[in-house]
């Protein structure tokens, strides 16, 4: 806080909170669990083998989180397994006149005084290099494939042949807009947390009682920050000076606009990424109709994503030769007690039906009905 002449002097009494939302981590995580949670089907029995088996799952979790926070992420098809680099340790490097991706550098560091690794990926295989502080940049091990067959035998010597893939053997995964997901929501974020920490900073300091002293003009705010302390403390305060009397005071602190503020910004931040509400589907009144109509902007949003990701699975296909359908099931929020009801009254009706009509007269009744 700053004193009448300007001088900075530290606030050690009042509320400081400094909440941070986990909204965004909310969202990513409904986003790719929704699409995702369930993980890849192919028609062919061996494909998700040939892809790493169920750590492709999680690769592909891992893949498209990365895609959504950093606007991109790749696949390195390593053998028998895939391995995800983020934007965040990758460098892409594309070709001029195509645009494909013909190289990259992977490139990591523990600390600033620890070496720096990095690792060339080319069409012809793959460099390793290595930058110790204060040395230059040196080859770790030289250029291999990325596929190394050894041949045993007990009547010579090992045989080694390398291989590589006829692309490089790295895949992007780009998010639908190509950027990250925090992009245009990162304001509305820090509004929401600039609001509800100070929200709680005001209950916090209007929590107690505060207090004012007549006929003591003699203390200074010293003083007067020392006599509020001591009531947080002992809970009570001797006056010294003759005539001075101390009085309590409450305080009601405004709620109702930050409420509606703090739901309007949350409720527009669920719009805007294009996720589910789980509030406004809760409890067991909701219809199927209107649980319907509050996943259809996850479903569009979930519909770009499926054909980025499928892009990323059928490049990864490609480059080990098989050719194979991928598909995801979505998992959503129905309603027991209607859908019950409704097989219950078809049921009944199939059963009311049987007791009227043969089963060639229900058949043209359903025909007719349904106009075939």
């Amino acid at each position: 806080m700053y004193t009448v002449s300007g001088r900075a002097v530290p606030d050690n009494y009042s509320a400081n909170f400094r909440l941070a939302s986990n909204v965004y981590f909310r969202f990513v995580t409904q986003t790719v669990q929704y699409l995702l949670g369930y993980g890849a089907r192919f028609e062919g029995d061996g494909t998700k083998k040939l892809l790493g088996g169920d750590s492709f799952d999680h690769a592909l979790q891992e893949a498209l989180t990365d895609a959504l926070n950093g606007g991109v992420a790749y696949g390195f098809m390593n053998n028998d397994r895939v391995e995800v680099f983020g934007a965040e340790e990758f460098a892409s490097l594309y070709d001029e006149e195509t645009g494909e991706l013909k190289a990259g550098i992977r490139f990591w560091q523990l600390d600033i005084d620890k070496p720096l690794r990095l690792t060339l990926f080319e069409l012809d295989g793959y460099t390793e290099y290595i930058k110790r502080r204060g040395e230059e940049l040196s080859v770790m091990k030289p250029k291999k494939a990325y596929k190394q067959i050894v041949i045993r035998s007990d009547y010579q010597d090992d045989t080694l042949i390398e291989e590589n893939y006829e692309k490089l053997p790295i895949v992007p995964l780009y998010s639908p807009r190509k950027q990250s997901g925090i992009v245009g929501l990162r304001r509305q974020i820090d509004c929401y947390d600039l609001i509800e920490s100070g929200f709680a900073n005001d209950i916090d300091d209007a929590s107690m009682i505060y207090w004012t002293i007549s006929n003591a003009g003699g203390m200074d705010d010293i003083d007067l920050a020392r006599f509020i302390e001591h009531m947080k403390t002992v809970k009570a305060a001797v006056i010294e000076d003759d005539g001075a009397q101390a009085e309590s005071h409450t305080t009601e602190i405004p709620y109702a606009s930050r409420e509606a503020m703090l739901t309007r910004l949350e409720n527009e931040m669920y719009r805007d990424f294009m996720v589910l509400n789980l509030d406004t589907v809760s409890g067991g009144n909701s219809t199927a109709t209107a649980i319907k109509a509050a996943y259809e902007p996850m479903n569009l949003y979930s519909n770009m994503l499926e054909y980025a990701v499928l892009k990323f699975v059928h490049g990864l296909l490609n480059l080990i030769g098989v050719e194979d359908n991928c598909t995801f099931k979505r998992d959503t929020i129905v309603n027991e007690y209607e859908k019950a009801q409704t097989e219950r009254e078809r049921v009944e009706t199939a059963l009311l039906l049987r007791g009227l009509f043969d089963d060639e007269t229900i058949k043209t009744l359903c025909a007719e009905a349904l106009g075939i």
